[in-house]
């Protein structure tokens, strides 16, 4: 669980590192986690060709990341709370690493998909321990304030960089370094923080939810599966209709497990809460909209308008600087006009630019085809982002704010894992089997339209039923 301000902790007194060197090796945990979720975008057309997948298997090297990710990530949270965050921080380190080296090393299409759902996982273990070692470190007040600020900028930046490393590392060596160069990296940050973090636990004593975890991160595989086939199979099939039932059912057992759960991942209760259910459901909606934003615009860069990968990358860098700026703009408009408000208006801001990439044509210009709507696209989601969390957090007890705080983040995953299975579907059933550049942005223009649709019905939902401001539960 992502550990609140305040929250009891015991530290290790063996040896107390400078707080610095751990918001360091914090950050530089947290800045590959994020950076491999943009990373391999900028390297799916190779990857494509390399080991052979179809449009299927191209959106799993996304998903199977994603969906593990958003599955484990509150178990991992708990874990570090548990048994360690240095502790966690080493084990999630480590399998992010070792599965990096290994879908570097593919050969096979299964055999990347199957390394990226453990790198998914590691991510997941590692992730939660990378801000309560910053809390545990740095003492509360504006010494603390300003290290989750550091702390959140490198999450931004990981976000940012994605793109221009995916596309430098493809062009000057291959897909396989969007995976490699986290080995180097990741064995540099183990050692340090081997030798130089000391372990942390909280206060209390709960079982780990493990059913919880398994059942959610089945049911949202077994579903975006089950999404996928539509496209070749139809709505009616077989193969279609078992894996969305499965799905269904593996969810509906998880709501069933965390209602009896004595230390659920996901406590029920606090979807009662107006903020924590609002916040949440906006914030999956956003993230089943804007998750599949890179995916399909690097594949339009570079299938249809034949950009490099590393050209891809460069054009991809205003928008992912302008998630940045939208973050940076969020808090004093909130203070000015209130985090509901905000939030409406960067989900609009988003709207817009989802409804201008989607007139994306075959012979687009890269100023108005690529760039100036995804920087509308991104400040939207930056503006956003930031009221919702805030939203959901004010609204549950302060003993919850970390559990709720890893809520919000798993919602905007999950929705992210299903919106790309049914975006990918949708442009794919568009596109059919001409695979000319003309069909190609026809599919993408559609997935654009549906997320441009999506985003809109959120912003209703969010004037609707969001809190006027933070702390207002009815």
């Amino acid at each position: 669980m992502l550990e609140a301000p305040g929250t009891a902790t015991s530290v290790s007194r063996r040896s107390t590192p400078p707080a610095w060197l751990v918001v360091t090796l914090a950050c530089a945990g947290q800045f590959l986690v994020v950076l491999d979720i943009s990373v391999v975008n900028v390297a799916l057309p190779s990857i494509r060709t390399g080991l052979a997948l179809d449009e299927q298997g191209l959106q799993w090297v996304v998903n199977a990341y994603a969906i593990a990710f958003a599955g484990f990530m509150l178990l991992g949270g708990r874990a570090g709370d548990l048994y360690g965050r240095k502790r966690m921080f080493l084990v999630g380190l480590g399998l992010f690493t070792l599965a990096s080296l290994a879908g570097g090393l593919a050969q096979e299409g299964w055999q990347l998909l199957l390394a990226r759902a453990v790198q998914g996982l590691g991510a997941a273990v590692l992730a939660p321990s990378t801000l309560t070692l910053v809390t545990s470190a740095v003492p509360q007040g504006a010494a603390r304030a300003r290290a989750i600020a550091t702390w959140t900028a490198v999450g931004a930046g990981g976000g940012a960089a994605g793109g221009f490393v995916g596309g430098l590392l493809v062009d000057t060596l291959s897909w396989r370094w969007v995976l490699l160069i986290n080995v180097p990296v990741g064995a540099v940050v183990l050692a340090a923080a081997a030798v130089w973090l000391a372990e942390s636990r909280a206060g209390d004593r709960r079982r780990l939810d493990l059913p919880g975890a398994v059942l959610v991160t089945a049911g949202l595989g077994t579903l975006a599966y089950g999404i996928s086939q539509t496209e070749a199979e139809g709505w009616t099939a077989p193969v279609t209709v078992v894996p969305l039932l499965a799905g269904l059912a593996l969810i509906a057992g998880f709501l069933l497990v965390e209602a009896r759960a004595k230390a659920p991942l996901m406590p029920l209760g606090l979807l009662r809460l107006r903020p924590v259910a609002s916040a949440n459901v906006a914030m999956f909606l956003s993230g089943a909209a804007m998750f599949c934003m890179w995916y399909f615009m690097t594949l339009y860069a570079q299938n249809v308008l034949g950009y490099t990968p590393l050209e891809a990358g460069l054009a991809l860098v205003p928008s992912s600087l302008a998630v940045v700026l939208g973050s940076k703009l969020a808090p004093p408009l909130m203070r000015t006009v209130g985090p509901r408000t905000v939030a409406v208006l960067g989900t609009l801001v988003a709207t817009a630019g989802f409804t201008w990439q989607s007139t994306m044509t075959a012979h687009g210009t890269y100023l108005t085809s690529i760039m100036l709507p995804g920087i509308l696209m991104m400040l939207g989601a930056g503006l956003a982002g930031t009221p919702l969390a805030a939203l959901a957090t004010s609204g549950a007890p302060p003993e919850e704010a970390g559990l709720v705080s890893g809520l919000v983040n798993t919602s905007r995953t999950m929705g992210g894992s299903l919106g790309l299975a049914i975006m990918s579907t949708l442009a794919a059933a568009r596109t059919g089997e001409a695979g000319t550049p003309e069909a190609l942005t026809d599919g993408y223009a559609l997935a654009f339209r549906t997320g441009a649709v999506v985003l809109a019905a959120g912003t209703v939902l969010m004037w609707l039923w969001l809190p006027r401001k933070a702390g207002a539960a009815h």
